[in-house]
C-alpha cells in the first residue's frame, strides 16, 4: 500500500509534482586539494578527471572510485537538457544532501552557496540556464575534518576508531530539478489535532505580485474517498487555514488514526488556481495521529504506548551513508518489524525522505537525531543551531516521528554536566524546537546527564539481566542522581532534577559474535543459543522493570568495525528473525 501520489524513486515523496527531473547517474568528477579550482575557473572549463555514480561519494565503491583518504575539495560536472516548453517557468535544482558546504554554478554563473550536510536545499536556476538547450552544472563540495561542523559518525583522523567510520563528503544524497510556475506552493506545515480531529494547514506561498487573484483549492482524500475540499485566498505569501476531518469515510469513529498497528494516511491536494487555471498542483499526505505525555507514561493517540526501538545507524557495506536503494530502505523497514520492533532510533543521521516516507506507510516509528559535533564554542553553535533549524521543519510532517533527539551522550557538549553556558545551549535548542513543533518530545544529551527534556533516556551495557534488575530496583536512586548508571554516569546535569519525566532505555545490548577484527559491547558471544540467552535475559529484565516505558537495543545492522548488529553489514541475519520477535513481544 502507499499513497495517492507515490512516484517510485521520487526523493521528496511528502511534497511531490508530478512532473520532476532525476538528475542521478553519471557525473564528471575531479579532486581539488590544492583548492585551485576557482580561481582556475572550473565552473567555466572543467578539467579532465573521472566518472562519479551520483548520489555515492568517492569514498565508496558504489561512486565507482572507492578512495577512502580523506580529500577536502571535490567538484562535479554534467549537462542538463531543458525542454523548450517549460521556458517561462522557474527551473529548481534540488539537492536532498551534500556534504558540507555546497557551491553551485549553472553555465559559468554562480548560483548559490549552501553550508550543512544533512538539511536538504535547492537554488532557483531559472536566470543562468537557457531553455531548449543543453546547459552545464558544477557543483563544488568543501568538507573538512573539523569538529565543530555537525558530522555524526564520520571520522576525522586518518583510521576508523571506536564508533567512528569512514567520512562522507560530497553529494550523498539525490539530485533532481523541477520546473514550477513563478506563483507556487512553496511549504506546507501540516499539523494534526486528534482531540479536535481538526488538520491545521500552514501554506508558503512564493512568486505572489501585487494584483493576483489566486485561490487555493484543498482537496483530503481517505482511501480513494473524499473526507473534505475547501477553497481559500492566496492573498499572502503566508496562510492557514483548519479543516475537520471528522467524516463517515473514516468509519464508525469518524476519524483514521495513524499507529503501528493501523497506519492510516489521508491523501491531500493542493491547487493554486488563477481563475480557473491551476497553476500549481502538489500532492502529499499527512497522519492524525497525537503524541503526549501524562503522570510519567508516554501515550500515542491518548493510549500508553510501549516503545520498542532498535539504533539504526544507516550504514550500507558499499554505499555508506547513502543507500543503494529505495528498496534497501523498505526491506530494512521490513527487516526491523519482523523482528518484532515498533520503531527505530535513527543514529547521527538525517536519513533519505524515502526512508521516512516508508516509516509512514508502515507504520515505524521513528525517533529523529541530530548528527553531532564534537567541540563546544561559538562557532560549533552557529553551526548546529542553523542546520537544526532547517531539518526539523522540513521532517516536520511526518508522523513517523514521534521524537526529536538534537544531542546524544554529550557528543559537542562535553561539560554538560557542569557547564553552565553548554547546559543553556541545550536548553536554548529544546525551547526553539519547541517553538517550531510543540507537539513532539525533545530528548536533550540522550543517554547522558540532561538538563531540560520531555523523556528521561539512560544508556546501560549491562550484560546480565540479573545485574540490570539490581541496580534499577530502587527507580529513585537512579533518577534522582543517587546512584550512576553504566558504571559512570548520572541522570541529570548539575543544577537541574527529576520531574516525573518518562523513562527509556535508550541504548542497550550491543552484542557481538566473537570475532578476531570488530567489536561490540561486553564479552563476545560464541554461538546462537549464547547470544540469544543473554539478549533475552537483558531484554526480559528492562521488560520487567515497572518505571521503565520502552527500550532500543543496539544494532539493526554491523557498521564497519562496530560488529554487534542482529543483520552483518551486507544485510545477512545473525540468528533467526522469529527468535528475536519472540523475545521482544514476551
Amino acid at each position: 500500500m502507499t499513497t495517492k501520489a507515490y512516484i517510485p524513486g521520487y526523493p521528496r515523496p511528502q511534497f511531490v509534482r508530478k512532473e520532476w527531473l532525476a538528475l542521478d547517474g553519471e557525473w564528471n568528477f575531479s579532486f581539488d586539494d590544492a583548492n585551485s579550482g576557482e580561481a582556475e575557473a572550473w565552473y567555466a572549463k572543467f578539467p579532465q578527471g573521472v566518472q562519479i555514480t551520483v548520489p555515492f561519494t568517492y569514498e565508496t565503491a558504489a561512486s565507482g572510485i572507492g578512495i577512502q583518504e580523506f580529500h577536502p575539495n571535490v567538484w562535479y560536472e554534467r549537462t542538463l537538457d531543458l525542454p523548450a516548453e517549460n521556458a517561462g517557468k522557474r527551473a529548481i535544482l534540488h539537492f536532498q544532501g551534500v556534504d558540507y558546504r555546497a557551491k553551485c554554478w549553472v553555465n559559468g554563473s554562480y548560483a548559490g552557496v549552501h553550508e550543512g550536510g544533512y538539511a536538504a536545499f535547492s537554488f532557483d536556476i531559472t536566470p543562468y540556464v537557457t531553455f531548449g538547450a543543453a546547459n552545464r552544472i558544477v557543483l563544488k563540495a568543501e568538507d573538512s575534518l573539523d569538529c565543530t561542523q555537525p558530522r555524526g559518525k564520520q571520522r576525522w583522523v586518518a583510521d576508523n576508531f571506536e564508533c567512528f567510520y569512514v567520512q562522507t563528503t560530497g553529494i550523498w544524497k539525490s539530485v533532481w530539478l523541477e520546473c514550477v510556475s513563478e506563483a507556487r506552493i512553496d511549504s506546507v506545515k501540516m499539523t494534526p489535532d486528534v482531540d479536535r480531529h481538526m488538520i491545521r494547514f500552514d501554506f508558503r506561498i512564493a512568486g505572489l505580485k501585487a494584483g493576483q487573484e489566486l485561490m487555493l483549492d484543498v482537496l483530503i482524500t481517505l482511501k480513494g474517498r473524499q473526507v473534505k475540499r475547501f477553497s481559500l485566498s492566496a492573498d499572502r505569501d503566508l496562510v492557514s487555514i483548519e479543516a475537520d476531518v471528522w467524516h463517515e469515510v473514516g468509519g464508525p469513529w469518524k476519524q483514521s488514526l495513524w499507529s503501528p498497528e493501523a497506519p492510516n494516511l489521508y491523501d491531500v491536494e493542493f491547487r493554486l488556481l488563477r481563475g480557473q487555471e491551476s497553476v500549481d498542483h502538489v500532492y502529499s499526505y499527512f497522519g492524525m495521529r497525537k503524541i503526549s505525555i501524562e503522570n510519567g507514561q508516554i501515550l500515542l493517540n491518548n493510549r500508553p504506548l510501549y516503545q520498542r526501538l532498535i539504533l539504526d545507524q544507516g550504514y550500507w557495506q558499499d554505499s555508506h551513508l547513502t543507500p543503494p536503494s529505495e528498496q534497501a530502505l523498505i526491506d530494512d523497514i521490513g527487516w526491523i518489524a519482523e523482528m518484532g520492533y515498533n520503531g527505530l532510533r535513527k543514529h547521527m543521521k538525517i536519513e533519505d525522505a524515502r526512508f521516512l516516507y516508508w516509516c509512514d506507510v508502515k507504520g515505524m516509528l521513528v525517533w529523529s537525531e541530530m548528527p553531532a559535533t564534537y567541540e563546544f564554542n561559538d562557532l560549533a553553535v552557529q553551526r548546529f543551531t542553523r542546520e537544526w533549524l532547517e531539518i526539523v521543519p522540513q521532517q516536520y510532517n511526518h508522523p513517523c516521528i514521534i521524537t526529536w533527539v538534537p544531542f546524544n551522550e554529550s557528543w559537542g557538549i562535553p561539560a554538560i554536566a557542569h557547564d553552565v553556558r553548554q547546559q543553556k545551549f541545550t536548553e536554548g535548542i529544546y525551547h526553539l524546537t519547541k517553538a517550531i513543533d510543540p507537539s513532539r518530545p525533545v530528548v536533550t544529551n540522550d543517554g547522558w546527564e540532561h538538563t531540560v527534556s520531555d523523556i528521561l533516556t539512560l544508556h546501560d551495557y549491562v550484560e546480565a539481566g540479573e545485574q540490570f534488575l539490581a541496580h534499577y530496583a530502587d527507580k529513585t536512586s537512579i533518577v534522582d542522581n543517587g546512584v550512576s548508571f553504566n558504571n559512570y554516569k548520572f541522570a541529570w546535569a548539575e543544577g537541574y532534577a527529576y520531574k516525573g519525566q518518562p523513562v527509556i532505555i535508550s541504548e542497550f545490548g550491543g552484542i557481538a559474535f566473537q570475532t578476531v577484527s570488530g567489536w561490540g559491547y561486553g564479552n563476545q558471544v560464541k554461538t546462537e543459543q549464547d547470544f540469544l540467552a543473554r539478549f533475552q535475559a537483558i531484554t526480559a529484565a528492562i521488560q520487567a522493570t515497572p518505571f521503565i516505558s520502552g527500550y532500543c537495543y543496539t544494532q539493526v545492522s554491523d557498521v564497519q568495525q562496530e560488529v554487534n548488529g542482529l543483520l552483518t553489514e551486507d544485510r545477512k541475519p545473525k540468528v533467526p528473525f522469529d527468535k528475536i520477535r519472540e523475545i521482544n513481544l514476551g
